[in-house]
């Protein structure tokens, strides 16, 4: 997967003492669409998949050799660039939610991206209180959409999500915006707060 994330603009100053909406993070908005179009590439009905985000500079001092790999100029200014790095397959037994709640990233990420699919009912249908009940009813609703959701943060306090439904799977139909999926988001910004993990991420074997 190449990296060419351009530079994310500069936030706006306080108007009369109150703080603007942070503006877009363009380097976030290009990996989170980066990595739509990459699940694109295995079809449906995969497993959620987990990716620590670094920074691309960073991640070449350490590892030089990347260079090629990641399809990027060492000469070029790489200061907001991130590089989307896979992490070990998560296990089937445990919904996504639950293991975001358990992980905390080590300080050298500076921010993470989920891909998972889901199934989306209308705001009208009320579910069963029983999980396995109101699974059946999603499953089998016939106004069920089935959803890949792309979500991205980082430490900075940046979002940003890529939708793509399984009746429109195409580039062009694909809903974007920087907080589509709050609950997810707000997971995912959990997993970077200050005090996780040592251990760092290694770079995915396959080519992304």
């Amino acid at each position: 997967m190449t990296d060419e994330t351009p530079e994310p603009p500069l936030d706006a100053a306080p108007v009369n003492g109150v703080e603007p909406p942070p503006m877009l993070d363009l380097a976030l908005r290009a990996v989170a669409l980066e990595l739509d179009r990459h699940a694109a590439q295995s079809g449906w009905d995969q497993p959620a998949r987990l990716f620590a985000l670094v920074r691309t500079q960073d991640l070449l001092e350490q590892e030089p050799g990347l260079v090629d790999v990641l399809g990027v100029d060492p000469s070029a200014d790489l200061t907001a660039s991130l590089t989307p790095v896979e992490q070990e397959a998560l296990p089937p037994e445990e919904a996504l939610e639950e293991v975001l709640q358990q992980l905390m990233w080590p300080p050298d990420v500076h921010g993470t991206a989920v891909v998972v699919e889901r199934l989306v009912l209308p705001p009208s249908v009320q579910l069963p209180d029983d999980d396995a009940e109101a699974q059946q009813v999603a499953e089998t609703h016939p106004e069920r959409q089935e959803v890949r959701m792309t979500a991205a943060a980082t430490r900075d306090g940046a979002t940003y999500c890529a939708l793509r439904l399984r009746e429109h799977d195409d580039p062009q139909s694909v809903v974007e915006g920087p907080d589509l999926v709050p609950a997810l988001l707000e997971l995912l910004q959990a997993t970077l707060a200050a005090g996780g993990s040592t251990d760092s991420p290694h770079p995915a074997d396959d080519d992304q």
